[in-house]
């Protein structure tokens, strides 16, 4: 686990943050991955400070039509028919909760398939769903009786000893099973990240969302696609299901949607869906006209021509120096990512992995080099992660990774 910082910071400007002694910090992973615009985008600080000024928060009921606006601009972009929404909570734990509900009642089903590895979030329901027995040791309601976990794509460490050329994808054929052996014979939908994003960065195969969109057409299941830390732009698409023809049913997104870090979520759906009534899923500060204001301004940034465009072009920059420290570092097993979200698996003799080699660099990088990166699994995996705001420039780019360099560098 990483030392904690005794640093005290006062101001961010784009992607740095600075310290009371003006010391800068290169934050090269977006704070906790939902600063898609750096901290202090002037766009979306300037509409918010003037809603704080008019009006910070109604009852929902009345916050309404400016909900519609934001719901109405991202299912501009939305894959599969997705033409519905709701935005009653404000963090990605509950809109993913929220989509489960939905599934369910929809269904009349009740159970959830989730992948080993997998992040849904943090209150205990979304713990439950999770693909990580170590969250949930010290909290046995978060153990959800109705939560089936199944094998990740992981190519890099297939659990089937497979590989990306050979693979049949055994890790969808191993969803069947679960569902025929181990359910309760009552299964309402599937959730899935489409980059595994706390789990390691790991980005399923080609052919794997096709075969698993089959799979739940066969078994009737409700897709869901938790894009809380892909959507609104981390992949260089407004959604990695686009990116990805995952084709859900249903995607949840919080994090990136309020662009400067304001807490704000969101559930898209197929209209057939939309079955909930309001009481069913409703929180005090759902719809609050800050978080609103926050997600409309970001929509109105990501959404400028060649904005995409351009995260793609520096997604691919980033890629190929991440790469080129693979070949040029021995504690580097792969270099793994898109767009601007991207991961190195850090390994040791035979290629295990190695946290605590990962931990250290993350600490040697902060301490030496005043550069800001998270590791995988909250500590307890082996997965440097680099994921800038989509606003770093190319020149902050290749600092993130000369600066990651030079760490690597002592490292054997």
């Amino acid at each position: 686990m990483h030392t904690l910082t005794k640093e005290r910071f006062r101001y961010g400007k784009g992607i740095t943050l600075i310290d009371d002694s003006g010391k800068e910090y290169l934050d090269g992973v977006s704070g906790t991955f939902n600063l898609s615009l750096g901290y202090n985008h002037p766009h979306v600080v300037t509409k918010v400070q003037e809603q704080v000024a008019n009006l910070a928060h109604m009852s929902s009921t009345f916050t309404e039509p400016y909900v519609e606006e934001v719901l109405d601009h991202l299912i501009q972009y939305t894959p599969n028919g997705i033409d519905a929404g709701w935005m009653r909570d404000i963090t990605g734990s509950t809109a993913n909760e929220c989509a489960v509900k939905l599934a369910q009642k929809y269904t009349g089903a009740t159970d959830i398939i989730s992948l080993y590895l997998s992040h849904h979030g943090q209150t205990q329901f979304a713990t439950g769903i999770s693909g990580n027995a170590f969250r949930r040791r010290k909290f046995p309601n978060s153990a959800a009786p109705n939560s089936l976990h199944v094998p990740a794509p992981y190519c890099y460490r297939c659990p089937f000893n497979s590989s990306p050329d050979k693979c049949g994808c055994q890790c969808v054929e191993a969803i069947s099973d679960a569902i025929e052996y181990a359910s309760s014979g009552s299964v309402a939908c599937m959730i899935i990240e489409p980059v595994l994003g706390n789990g390691g960065n790991i980005i399923p195969p080609a052919k794997y969302f096709k075969q698993l969109r089959q799979l739940c057409n066969e078994y009737g299941l409700i897709l869901i696609a938790d894009e809380v830390q892909t959507g609104i732009g981390r992949t260089g698409y407004m959604f990695a299901s686009e990116l990805f023809d995952i084709q859900p049913d249903i995607i949840t997104l919080a994090k990136g949607l309020g662009g400067i870090g304001i807490p704000v979520a969101a559930v898209l759906m197929q209209s057939r869906l939309n079955v909930l009534e309001k009481h069913e899923h409703s929180f005090t500060s759902g719809s609050n006209l800050i978080s609103v204001t926050a997600a409309k301004s970001t929509l109105e940034v990501v959404s400028e021509p060649g904005f995409l465009e351009d995260v793609r072009f520096k997604g691919k920059l980033l890629g190929t120096l991440l790469t080129e420290l693979a070949d040029k570092h021995d504690c580097i097993g792969e270099a793994r990512g898109v767009g601007l979200m991207w991961g190195l698996e850090i390994v040791g003799e035979g290629d295990a992995p190695d946290t605590v080699k990962c931990n250290g660099i993350i600490d040697r990088a902060f301490a030496e080099q005043q550069l800001i990166l998270r590791g995988s699994r909250y500590g307890y995996g082996n997965v440097v992660k680099v994921r800038p705001s989509l606003t770093a420039t190319e020149e902050e780019i290749v600092e993130i990774v000369k600066r990651l360099d030079a760490v690597l560098a002592t490292f054997h």
